[in-house]
């Protein structure tokens, strides 16, 4: 029986090490692993194509109730395409290694279809080490829940007599690389130096006393956090609205407490906002929306990072952005945004994904308005700082969005006192006007994209009736519009970073 190994390294080293690989793998062959032969060969032809690994990414983007379950998801599927890719184009072609000898291994372990390529590295070993690392980076918990999975599928495949134990090492190795490769180029949200923040006085409020929460019923996850929010802060006292009661939710609120709670998405959040602005009292962000954009650049993921801050004491001012006039139209009357307010085909977008949200589901629903918005619209004509120009869409955010690898990612600094102005000038082909724009970041300049830093932006010129969205919510304007920012008028608690 022949045990040719198909290496193509010369000499001594070759037998000798191919001799200690083979004797391991024979070890593992003929003993008896108790409770392995329903799980392990099943394991194995699960993780086939990644299709195991895909699945746990749905699940836990599904599954989690945060952001970096998301996130650890979304960095777990780019680190195995990391490492499959250097499997595929490096790893397999260089070390032109023969399959072990089935024969070795008892029938019921044997896959039905053995693989073809050749042996050295293990690709899955590679994903399988790629995914839970890429995971455990963004997320520990997860990362311990990923972790054992990966570890029976790498090891499965020497099980099944389909590895060496060397090539499922070197496998790993390699997908541990990839995904710390790939760090290197997008960074964990660890790895981005901590916004800056000015520090704000705010009250202690233990176990939430004096503290009012008002959360939107229809928001999100909001009825869920509302539960955690009563058993965390049991001396609060938690309101739950229907959307056209929470403004006067907000203000009796803000009149009772010495802080204002606040569970739901952005839009909610900047309702809360304005009121706890105008009534000089803090604000507690609890996330209980879709996105919760400005609590996860505060820092804010879970309901417990806000209880943290509230029973110590943290808080911070931010920037409040504000538009005149604001989207109830009277002369003087202010509206204001946390994140960003926009023109041009965004707020189509947002219309169309409210519309069709409650029948298909977010995710879907945004696509299908990405296109709708993309298919139908036409640039609108608009005097910005007295220029006509025609653009696709016109954006303000309140402070400046920093990238995290090629997507644009969190703000810095919520405290900067300055807009982050970007427009997509227009053109005959938008969708390709706005992927460019994407791409360019900010404080670049091009044909077809501008951003700058302003500290207030003027628009006349505008069409009555003009759609706007800010911070997810939908108007109208008239002709005019004047975007600046109010420095530092609210303070929110938020954790410090360690």
């Amino acid at each position: 029986m022949s045990t040719s190994s198909g290496f193509s390294f010369p000499g001594r080293w070759r037998a000798t090490f191919h001799q200690r690989d083979l004797a391991v793998f024979q070890r593992v062959a003929d003993r008896h692993w108790p409770g392995a032969e329903p799980v392990l060969p099943r394991l194995s032809r699960s993780a086939n194509h990644g299709l195991l690994w895909f699945g746990a990414a749905a699940g836990m983007a599904a599954l989690g109730s945060s952001a970096r379950s998301r996130r650890a998801a979304l960095r777990g599927i780019a680190s195995l395409a990391v490492a499959s890719a250097a499997i595929n184009t490096v790893g397999k072609g260089a070390v032109r290694r023969e399959r072990p000898i089935v024969d070795l291994v008892p029938v019921m372990r044997q896959l039905k279809r053995q693989p073809f390529t050749t042996s050295f590295p293990s690709g899955h070993a590679a994903s399988a080490a790629a995914f839970a690392t890429g995971v455990a980076l963004e997320s520990k918990g997860w990362g311990a829940v990923v972790a054992p999975v990966a570890a029976a599928v790498a090891a499965s495949r020497v099980y099944t007599g389909v590895h060496y134990p060397s090539d499922v090492v070197a496998g790993a190795a390699l997908g541990i690389g990839a995904a710390f490769a790939l760090r290197g180029v997008v960074p964990t949200r660890g790895q981005l130096p901590p916004p800056g923040r000015p520090p704000a006085d705010a009250p202690a409020l233990t176990a939430g006393e004096d503290l009012v929460v008002v959360v939107n019923r229809e928001s999100g996850s909001a009825t869920a956090a509302a539960a955690v929010i009563r058993d965390a802060l049991p001396l609060a006292s938690t309101v739950e609205c229907a959307p056209a009661d929470l403004p006067g939710c907000l203000e009796k609120a803000a009149r009772q407490g010495k802080a204002l709670g606040v569970c739901g998405g952005d839009g909610t959040v900047n309702m809360a906002a304005a009121v706890a602005a105008t009534h000089g009292v803090p604000l507690a962000v609890f996330p209980g929306g879709t996105l919760n954009h400005f609590a996860y650049d505060l820092g804010i993921e879970t309901v417990h990072d806000t209880v943290t801050a509230l029973t110590s004491g943290d808080a911070v001012r931010v920037d409040l952005g504000r538009f005149r006039p604001g989207p109830q139209g009277p002369e003087g009357a202010d509206g204001y945004f946390l994140n960003a307010f926009s023109l041009g085909v965004y707020p189509e977008l947002v219309r169309t994904r409210e519309r069709w949200a409650p029948r298909i589901g977010g995710w879907p629903a945004g696509v299908l308005a990405a296109f709708e918005a993309l298919r139908g619209s036409r640039p609108l004509t608009a005097e910005v700082q007295g220029r006509e120009r025609p653009l696709w869409l016109l954006f303000v955010g309140n402070g400046l969005f920093r990238r995290v690898g090629p997507a644009p990612g969190r703000r810095h600094n919520l405290a900067d006192g300055l807009l982050d102005v970007r427009a997509v000038h227009g053109g005959r082909t938008p969708g390709l006007r706005l992927l460019a724009a994407a791409i360019a970041g900010p404080l670049t300049r091009s044909p077809v994209h501008a951003a700058v830093r302003r500290r207030k932006v003027r628009l006349s010129g505008l069409t009555p009736g003009t759609p706007y969205a800010y911070d997810g919510e939908v108007a109208s304007s008239g002709t005019e519009l004047t975007i600046d920012k109010l420095p530092e008028a609210l303070t929110v608690y938020c954790p410090m970073p360690a």
